[in-house]
C-alpha cells in the first residue's frame, strides 16, 4: 500500500528556514527509509509566500489568491510517499520522524487511492489512466 505523509508547519516554522540539525536527521530518517525499500518520494516545500491558491466558486471563474496563507491552519511544509504493509507499519515509521527542536508539530498520513477504489471506474477510464500513468513515469 502507498501512503502520502503530509508533514504540517504553521505560521512560525512556514517562514524560516529548517535549521541543519533537522536537515541532517532528517537526512538520516531518510536515509533509513531508503534501505527498508518504503521510501518512493518525499519532498519539502517553499514557504506559502511563494505559493498561490486558486479557488473554485460554483460557475464563476476561478480566483487566484496568493500567499502566504498565514490565516491557515493546515499548511504543508512537505510530504513523503511511503509503500508500507499497512497503515500500522507507516504509522510506526512517522513516529520515529525527528523533531529535534521539540516544536508541536502534525503529521497526517492519507493511503493512496487505487484505481480498484472507485466503483464508477469504467474499463475505458482505467486503460487510460494506466497509459497515462506509463507516460509520465516514462515507460511508453
Amino acid at each position: 500500500m502507498r501512503f502520502m505523509v503530509i508533514v504540517k508547519t504553521n505560521e512560525h516554522t512556514d517562514a524560516k528556514a529548517p535549521s541543519a540539525e533537522l536537515l541532517a536527521e532528517m537526512g538520516k530518517f531518510n536515509e533509513e527509509m531508503v534501505k527498508a525499500g518504503i521510501l518512493l518520494a518525499g519532498e519539502g516545500l517553499a514557504p506559502s509566500a511563494e505559493g498561490a491558491r486558486v479557488v473554485f466558486d460554483g460557475k464563476e471563474d476561478p480566483k487566484v489568491v496568493d500567499g502566504p496563507f498565514t490565516e491557515s491552519k493546515e499548511l504543508v511544509g512537505g510530504f513523503w510517499i511511503l509503500q508500507c504493509r499497512d497503515r500500522d507499519e507507516c504509522i510506526e515509521w512517522i513516529k520515529r520522524m525527528p523533531n529535534p527542536e521539540g516544536e508541536h508539530g502534525e503529521v497526517e498520513i492519507r493511503r493512496v487511492a487505487e484505481a480498484s477504489d472507485f466503483e464508477n471506474m469504467t474499463p475505458e477510464v482505467a486503460e487510460l489512466e494506466g497509459r497515462l500513468r506509463a507516460q509520465s513515469d516514462g515507460k511508453a
